[in-house]
């Protein structure tokens, strides 16, 4: 978004065009919206940017909810905001360990901000963009003076009267739109500059849930987190915001429930073993965080192969943090046999799953030509060097 088109929309006519605007879902829905607003006589950067913010209002619902209808986007900030259940989370643990203000150095579009403002606490928020500071302080202005916006670079900041930082360092290029990762090297406010402020005041810092696990300070917890399946992030919490005694967590979300597995360091793993009753796939803040050893234990299990994050067991019990799978039977590995057995048992829907092996899931979907009225789950890994595949049904 350009500053001209934020400053159209920023005016009494522009916010009332955009609040009138109903849900934009699709190309259609643009085209008719921008031929409406053109047709009325309007500017077209107040076109833009209420057709713009119309679709990422829509967008955003899914991180916001009903919230994301007041709220003003740029496109990459939406994509890199926090989601608002998982702020809250963030939140939380500021207002636990009695922190009352909190630095948002990074804030975006304000995702975390909100989240820290509506649990009460105060939030200084800084963003070095300057069109993207102004819609965090759109989006924060409902706080008041319990939450302030202003351009600046996280070095500069002035934290002496803050109790606490909350640090999301920029992973991308700089842009509105399309943008694009950056090596460790580059992102700003630096790694280094981010782990020095962590060993003077409580800190938390979000970062991507690929970091490498070597660059992770000792003196801080490392909680990577998962949301409806998807690992999202890795947030290092220092001071006050660590936990006694945790070094590695793993945050798994669904829905309204979250369940977390914590350890005061990595798991050792369980040996492998063959092939069980039952498959499960540890979530991927489980791998992460590397405490699929303690999962195995809890499933009176082992892993498949030593390599490869897959567990198995014969006992009838399940976890939050994983999915589970009931053993059919294994079948051919080979795509053109495969299809056969598949066919021969009437399965028509089928779930694929892979970790392992180098199989482009829709190319072998189209190859196993299925037909019939049954499901069932395809899951196609391998145990040293030698593929299998294993049909099985979710649990």
């Amino acid at each position: 978004m350009l500053m001209a088109e934020l400053t159209a929309l920023l005016t009494p006519e522009g916010l009332r065009l955009l609040d009138a605007v109903d849900s934009v879902d699709s190309t259609d829905d643009v085209a008719r919206l921008v031929s409406g607003l053109r047709a009325s006589g309007h500017s077209p950067e107040l076109v833009t940017a209420v057709v713009t913010q119309a679709r990422l209002r829509t967008r955003g619902r899914a991180k916001f909810g009903e919230l994301a209808d007041r709220m003003l986007f740029t496109r990459a900030g939406l994509e890199q905001a926090t989601r608002l259940g998982v702020a809250v989370r963030h939140a939380a643990r500021f207002r636990n360990a009695g922190l009352e203000r909190v630095a948002d150095l990074g804030c975006g579009i304000g995702g975390d901000a909100l989240g820290l403002a509506g649990l009460g606490l105060h939030v200084d928020a800084v963003d070095v963009d300057d069109v993207t500071a102004a819609i965090a302080a759109y989006n924060l202005a409902p706080f008041g003076q319990d939450a302030t916006v202003r351009q600046g670079t996280a070095e500069d900041s002035d934290l002496s009267a803050v109790d606490a930082v909350w640090l999301d360092p920029a992973r991308r290029t700089a842009g509105h739109g399309d943008t694009s990762r950056t090596r460790a090297e580059d992102w700003s406010p630096s790694l280094d500059w981010s782990f020095e402020l962590s060993t003077r005041m409580p800190t938390g810092i979000k970062l991507g849930p690929g970091l490498d696990r070597t660059s992770i300070p000792d003196h801080v917890e490392a909680q990577w987190v998962s949301a409806e399946g998807s690992t999202i992030e890795l947030v290092l919490w220092s001071g006050a915001l660590a936990r006694e005694g945790v070094r590695r967590a793993a945050l798994v979300i669904r829905g309204e429930a979250a369940h977390e597995l914590t350890a005061s360091a990595d798991a050792a793993d369980e040996p492998p073993r063959a092939l069980g009753t039952y498959l499960h796939e540890p979530d991927g803040a489980v791998i992460r965080a590397r405490l699929i050893g303690d999962v195995a234990r809890s499933l009176e299990a082992g892993v498949l192969d030593e390599k490869i994050a897959y567990l198995t067991s014969d006992a009838a019990v399940t976890s939050p943090f994983v999915q589970s799978f009931r053993v059919r039977e294994t079948l051919p590995a080979d795509a053109k046999k495969l299809g056969q057995a598949l066919r021969s048992r009437g399965i028509g829907r089928l779930e694929i799953k892979k970790r392992g092996v180098d199989i482009d899931p829709a190319v072998l979907r189209r190859t196993l030509k299925l037909k019939g009225e049954e499901e069932a789950t395809l899951i196609l890994t391998r145990v040293g060097a030698k593929r299998i595949a294993i049909l099985a049904d979710r649990v």
